[in-house]
């Protein structure tokens, strides 16, 4: 079947202006000409496509059915000829991530990052922030802790300082720090942070009688379903709060690191490590 692609871009450029005039100036043709392709093009399905107004154009329901299929058509076509200019050919990039950061920041961001960088191949490797970068082949890894690994380069892209985390419900009865000593308290390897936390407010740290967890992300979601008050980085967990399952009953916070974008100094950057670092740089700068 013939299809008709000067007529169907004359349709979709009136269709979004609802004026032939400025049709015609977008399509840098004549207005006779927009008004002609119409014309084919209703001849061609065999309908109205427009109502014409004295002050402009109307579509008929022909016209609105239409509209949508046409529009993204020719938004995949000139998605499809920006990905055909652009000369860089496909890298591959490599990055291992804290499965933390991975799911409660990176995520929710690599659609916008793969539309401005097409080329770059991304691979994705979670892990409870032990890495051996050279043995898996890593180009970057986004780890916790403060910067001084040993043979790399690190840029810090985000503190998260680590407060209680519990459910609506348990925090209704915390009134101060104190409170907590009546509840389980959850805890990752790192066995040491509710003693600092504990310290920080001033008090001796409780007997540890909750779970222990090898990841924030089971921590959480333990938490979330009432085994107990956890210990997290809240930056991280913002969507368990907007989804009321998890609430941070004390301001107090405990620093005990950031996060870092890491690389072997012996790995001299590709073209695709250059755009991944300035992007996720920018972001952390836009906040």
């Amino acid at each position: 079947m013939h299809l008709p692609l000067n007529a169907l871009r004359a349709f979709e450029a009136s269709a979004r202006h609802l004026n032939l005039t400025h049709a015609a100036q977008e399509l840098h043709v004549t207005q006779t000409a927009v008004s002609q392709h119409i014309r084919n093009l209703e001849a061609h399905v065999g309908k109205p496509l427009f109502r014409r107004l004295p002050r402009g154009l109307a579509l008929t329901d022909e016209g609105q059915a239409l509209l949508p299929a046409v529009a993204q058509a020719f938004g995949s076509l000139q998605r499809a000829l920006e990905q055909l200019a652009d000369s860089r050919p496909r890298e591959v990039l490599t990055v291992g991530v804290v499965g933390t950061f991975a799911v409660g920041w990176l995520m929710p961001r690599l659609r916008e990052f793969q539309a401005q960088h097409p080329f770059v191949d991304l691979r994705l490797l979670t892990n409870n922030n032990r890495v051996d970068m050279a043995g898996e082949g890593l180009d970057y890894a986004i780890r916790f802790g403060d910067g001084a690994w040993h043979g790399t380069q690190s840029d810090q892209i985000l503190e998260a300082p680590l407060s209680p985390m519990c459910t609506p419900g348990m925090a209704r009865g915390l009134v101060s720090p104190a409170d907590l000593a009546r509840l389980p308290l959850l805890r990752t390897y790192r066995a040491e942070e509710w003693s600092d936390w504990f310290a920080a407010a001033g008090l001796a740290c409780p007997v540890l009688r909750g779970a222990v967890f090898d990841s924030s992300l089971t921590l959480a979601e333990a938490a979330a379903q009432g085994a107990g008050v956890a210990l997290l980085p809240v930056k991280l967990f913002v969507r368990y709060v907007s989804q009321g399952r998890l609430v941070q009953p004390f301001a107090l916070e405990l620093y005990k690191g950031a996060y870092w974008l890491t690389r072997l100094q012996s790995r001299p950057p590709t073209i695709a490590m250059q755009v991944f670092r300035e992007w996720l740089l920018a972001q952390m700068e836009a906040g």
